[in-house]
């Protein structure tokens, strides 16, 4: 009996030991969200990219409207710098301002058929990779930019490609992020983006997917149930109409979340289920938003995408 009693005792002791021990691991992760938060909230700087603010400008806003992150457009960066801004200063301001940078926007044809134009785009990746570096980011969307238009069908050398990527992501600290574009003639569908990271056979590839995207490529939601835990950080979120179809939507047409017909409920509950508990970035190019004041639009989005994630 007092040998059962013993066990019994130094189980609870451990259990106890355990439990304290997850709680100060967590603790310690100084980019990690609240436990209870399944996602956290980030901003697209194209959804105000229309009021021409300047990347300066766009982190505050991000901040003022409660955004804990940014994904900021390359071209905005190398903006700021032509015009004399200090990247050094840009990445003091991005983290005094309590804000990350999981993500950037960048346009390297690194998937070109054409190896010329390949190896460019490649270079031109590995600069915007530094670029991002140095303002505290971690990854950058590698798109199916400068396919042209014969679309490239071969997955396996897709993938081939994208290993190139992420070999140069792994001298950076950037990683690339394989989005997917729903009107491309090339890598615009779920399956299309698994099997090309899935084959690209680095530890770090991870898929960048769109609601617009996925509607428009023509893939169907409950694709996203594929996906586990370490298979995507970013996922952008926008909404868009039941009209125009499906053939003539375009970028233009996205809307809010929840002001449109995409199933936002289905899709942020099977991100959920399946342990995504990254970024949701709310990237929007709607032409009237672009009228309105920054500050305004990027309000409205955060509480809008809050109302449609709570649901769940």
């Amino acid at each position: 009996m007092a040998t059962n009693i013993a066990r019994r005792t130094a189980l609870k002791q451990m259990g106890a030991a355990l439990a304290v021990g997850a709680i100060a691991g967590n603790a310690s992760g100084a980019a990690q969200k609240p436990a209870k938060q399944a996602f956290g909230y980030c901003l697209n700087t194209g959804t105000i990219r229309g009021q021409k603010l300047g990347i300066v400008k766009e982190v505050e806003i991000a901040a003022k409207a409660g955004y804990k992150a940014i994904e900021p457009w390359i071209g905005s960066i190398r903006s700021y710098q032509k015009k004399g801004g200090s990247l050094k200063d840009l990445r003091k301001r991005i983290a005094d301002l309590g804000l990350s940078v999981p993500s950037a926007i960048g346009f390297a044809a690194w998937i070109s058929d054409d190896d010329a134009r390949r190896a460019k785009g490649l270079a031109d990746l590995a600069s915007d990779m530094e670029l991002v570096k140095q303002i505290g980011g971690t990854g950058i969307a590698a798109a199916p930019a400068g396919v042209g238009k014969t679309p490239i069908k071969d997955l396996q050398a897709i993938a081939k490609r994208y290993r190139a990527a992420l070999d140069l992501g792994d001298k950076t600290g950037v990683t690339p992020l394989l989005e997917i574009w729903g009107s491309s003639n090339t890598l615009n569908r779920i399956g299309q983006a698994l099997f090309v990271a899935a084959e690209s056979g680095h530890p770090k590839a991870s898929v960048l997917l769109d609601v617009y995207h996925i509607y428009k490529g023509g893939s169907s939601f409950s694709g996203l149930k594929f996906l586990g835990p370490d298979a995507m950080s970013v996922f952008h979120v926008n909404d868009y109409p039941a009209d125009p179809p499906r053939a003539t939507i375009t970028d233009a047409h996205r809307v809010f979340p929840g002001d449109g017909v995409a199933p936002l409920k289905q899709i942020f509950t099977t991100l959920k289920t399946g342990g995504f508990n990254g970024w949701l970035s709310l990237e929007l190019f709607n032409r009237d938003y672009y009228k309105r004041p920054g500050l305004e639009v990027a309000k409205e989005g955060l509480a809008k995408l809050r109302k449609t994630t709570n649901t769940i």
